[in-house]
């Protein structure tokens, strides 16, 4: 995978005037040019990746950095226009709806995992997230080892990485964990605050985002040592390489021009519409390397 970029990159000659390799009219470039229109797919309540303003808006940093591919393919294609229409989406239906064609791309907090690759295609990495634990404080339970949590509830985001990553420390270590799925990011923390979960496990920037927009943040604790890490990138459709192309050629131009950076302060280092949260969450050193040098690689070797 780490290699197929630059290959991609190479074949794209002219976006605006490359055929698709799939069956004659049935590729997202062509879909693109005769409709006029591009469907992004958020997670409505993943703040501060995706998520709705105080305006109901879609907004964040997936989702923008999306916004910003729209426009680049606009351009490159040559249209007069390409309206941009939200979709939203959960974990568990992200993928099929980009595979049916209900989106064009998924801008939210997809994990770039090996056995994905046989079902979708990945944007290089535009964000690295470290699996963490998070449990009201005046619990016991230590939010760096999930064994303290053994034979209690567990919430999860249900069809994430975050819930098969509890699954299957669980089912190693035998912990007898009950793993309660949630829709989405808010009611993942919900089952938490509500005292029906004992924890919560998720990506350590939607922990931090959960947990500032508490009532009380203080009432609790987040992990700092991450279970493990999952590099997100935006998901494209499998098996269509000149769309890939384009779409990687967009990002890694906003990676190197410096718009992914700014785009990370806005999001990461900021106040954050409706409440003014601001996660104030510095770049991982991960992070750092795989913008460095951009990749759509699932392998953990490569960042």
């Amino acid at each position: 995978m780490l290699n197929r970029i630059p290959l991609l990159l190479a074949s794209l000659l002219s976006v605006g005037t490359t055929a698709s390799s799939s069956a004659e009219g049935s590729g997202r470039l062509d879909k693109l040019r005769s409709l006029g229109q591009i469907s992004l797919g958020f997670p409505d309540a993943s703040p501060p990746f995706g998520f709705l303003d105080g305006n109901a808006k879609p907004m964040g940093y997936s989702v923008e950095i999306c916004e910003h591919v729209a426009e680049k393919l606009k351009r490159a294609l040559g249209l007069p226009k390409l309206d941009v229409r939200h979709v939203p989406v959960m974990s568990a239906t992200r993928i099929p709806l980009i595979n049916n064609g209900t989106i064009d791309l998924e801008c939210g907090t997809a994990s770039n995992l090996p056995e994905r690759h046989k079902l979708v295609a990945f944007a290089p990495t535009t964000f690295v997230a470290q699996v963490v634990l998070t449990a009201r404080k005046e619990t016991p339970f230590d939010v760096n080892d999930l064994a303290s949590f053994r034979g209690k509830a567990i919430s999860a985001q249900a069809g994430g990485e975050t819930q098969r990553v509890a699954t299957r420390i669980n089912v190693r270590d035998n912990l007898d964990l009950r793993i309660m799925p949630a829709k989405d990011t808010g009611e993942v923390f919900l089952l938490l605050a509500s005292g029906r979960a004992a924890g919560m496990i998720n990506d350590d920037a939607l922990a931090h985002a959960t947990v500032a927009g508490a009532k009380d943040p203080s009432d609790y604790k987040i992990g700092d040592k991450g279970l493990e890490f999952s590099p997100y990138g935006i998901l494209e459709p499998k098996d269509d390489p000149d769309f890939k192309a384009a779409v990687d050629k967009a990002v890694i131009e906003m990676i190197q021009d410096g718009t992914v950076a700014q785009l990370y302060t806005k999001y990461f280092q900021s106040p954050l519409p409706p409440k003014g949260i601001n996660l104030d969450l510095p770049m991982s050193d991960v992070l750092k390397r795989a913008l460095a040098k951009p990749t759509d690689s699932g392998d953990e070797a490569d960042y």
